[in-house]
């Protein structure tokens, strides 16, 4: 009955679909490769990985970290789910490369064909009619609808093309994040925008019988479910087979990220209601369409002799020349490609979600074949990360923490040495009630857990835009070639921490 948040992980701006017994969300990965992940569920609370819908997109220097570039805050965005005539599309935008991309499948885990729609359309949203004729909707601000052509290439000459609304000057965050669907008859296009007076992430639905016609509504929710006076709102809805209606958005949570929310949607004269008297309820029911089924989990430990887990992403596009996993050995290696002034830069560095409310993870590195000035370790990835770490100085292992501050300057502790190449690294974070911490801690030889360095603060910040994850690094601060090796992952949540 207490299902929120839902999966406690960075899912942020959600699309639901229902096709027959099954439930599938797409999410925003961004700089993240593989990317635009699709996740399936029975119950709309419970979820599992399906697919990424793409191993990289582009390819570009700037989505593979050469020369000092990337994507941080860029990639794709806001996805589009939708199912029509037995075929899967998946639409969004990537702000790096300003272009609107279309996949499309006859299943749901692929393959995925890739062709562009001309235009730039930011959260943009599908729409099927029952005419035959298509559209997307779109817009910050101001939404618009633009009829696309039928092989859903380009907008249609002498097409539909009309703003439906707008928030003028909203001094936080006007009109955006559309999700178009047509139910009964009547059109209904779900936005987020925030309160004018402070920052408030609120639910807003505005529909119409016609898509010529003039769209009426408003806010249909705005609640922080008692959460730091973080509003919850961005997505659509879907039913269930027996009629019911849910809507799945989501609630910014600090630095763990934006996680999905869901709650009970229902109808009067034609206009949905979101939750119980406008506030997300704290106890929903929901019914599994296939009880008892067995979830594989989205987070978790890894030992790497199955190769590589779809809970694993790396950090923009990998470079399969500089990695390698030995499933036999249960190793993941890393080689320097670039000599790096940050750990951002640092090319396969691999990741994971972190957990609401709190999360730990371990592994073990050998630095062996570490050359001078080498790093590596485990971070807490985000622009202002957290690290632990060994590093070999003057011929010598040393052991150090690295704290990136809000305002950007990186503090390193002075390296403790160590007389094992071989360490094990902890790390752990706090998220309740948008604490946002991170500890660092090492061991040598299996002893006892040394902390090291200081209480490092998280933040969720803009020139990221994504939740902070688990992530295993090694870079080249003086010359490329070197390596680190890792082994047993553990991935622990509050339960087992606490």
């Amino acid at each position: 009955m207490n299902v929120n948040p839902i999966t406690r992980l960075d899912y942020p701006d959600p699309d639901v679909i229902r096709v027959e017994d099954t439930y599938y969300m797409v999410s925003t990965t961004m700089h993240f490769m593989p990317g635009c992940e699709i996740l399936q569920s029975f119950d709309l609370v419970h979820w599992e990985h399906v697919t990424y819908v793409y191993e990289t997109l582009d390819h570009t220097d700037a989505q593979q970290l050469k020369s000092g570039q990337n994507i941080y805050g860029q990639g794709m965005w806001a996805a589009s789910l939708r199912y029509h005539e037995g075929r899967f599309y998946i639409c969004f935008v990537a702000n790096d490369t300003r272009k609107t991309y279309l996949y499309t499948s006859e299943k749901i885990d692929g393959p995925w064909k890739k062709q562009l729609i001309e235009g730039f359309y930011h959260d943009g949203s599908l729409l099927f009619d029952e005419d035959g004729r298509n559209y997307i909707v779109y817009g910050n601000d101001e939404i618009w609808i633009t009829e696309l052509n039928e092989d859903l290439t380009a907008p249609k000459k002498d097409g539909l093309h009309r703003l439906l609304v707008s928030d003028h000057k909203n001094p936080e965050l006007g009109y955006e994040g559309s999700h178009i669907q047509k139910i009964n008859g009547y059109y209904y296009i779900f936005l987020v925008h925030s309160l004018r007076d402070r920052w408030m992430r609120t639910e807003a639905c505005f529909y119409s019988d016609s898509l010529e016609g003039e769209f009426t509504g408003g806010d249909v929710l705005c609640d922080d479910r008692g959460y730091c006076g973080q509003g919850v709102a961005q997505g659509g809805i879907v039913d269930t087979s027996d009629g019911k209606w849910y809507a799945m958005l989501f609630q910014d949570s600090g630095a763990v990220g934006r996680i999905p929310i869901l709650l009970p949607v229902t109808w009067k004269d034609h206009f949905p209601f979101f939750g119980q008297n406008g506030h997300v309820p704290e106890e929903i029911e929901v019914h599994s369409t296939r009880p008892g089924y067995i979830y594989q989990p989205l987070v978790g430990s890894d030992d790497f002799c199955n190769g590589l887990l779809p809970r694993w992403q790396f950090n923009h596009d990998p470079d399969p020349r500089y990695y390698h996993l030995d499933a036999l050995q249960g190793t993941y290696t890393i080689t320097t490609r670039e000599v790096c002034t940050e750990l951002t830069q640092a090319v396969n560095t691999l990741t994971q979600r972190m957990s609401y409310p709190s999360c730990a993870a371990e592994v073990t590195v050998d630095a062996s074949a570490l050359k001078e000035g080498d790093i590596a370790g485990l971070c807490a990835l985000q622009s202002c990360y957290a690290a632990v770490g060994i590093t070999k100085h003057h011929g010598k292992y040393e052991v150090l923490m690295l704290d990136k501050k809000e305002d950007g300057i990186l503090d390193m502790t002075e390296g403790t040495v160590v007389e094992s190449h071989q360490i094990d690294f902890r790390l752990e974070a706090d998220f309740c009630n948008m604490k946002d911490e991170a500890r660092c801690y090492y061991r040598v030889n299996k002893g006892d857990w040394l902390p090291i360095g200081t209480v490092h603060k998280l933040y969720f910040k803009l020139d990221h835009f994504t939740g902070c994850r688990f992530g295993l690094f090694c870079y080249a601060a003086e010359e490329t070639g070197g390596s680190a090796c890792f082994r047993d992952f553990k991935y622990y949540d509050v339960d087992e921490i606490s």
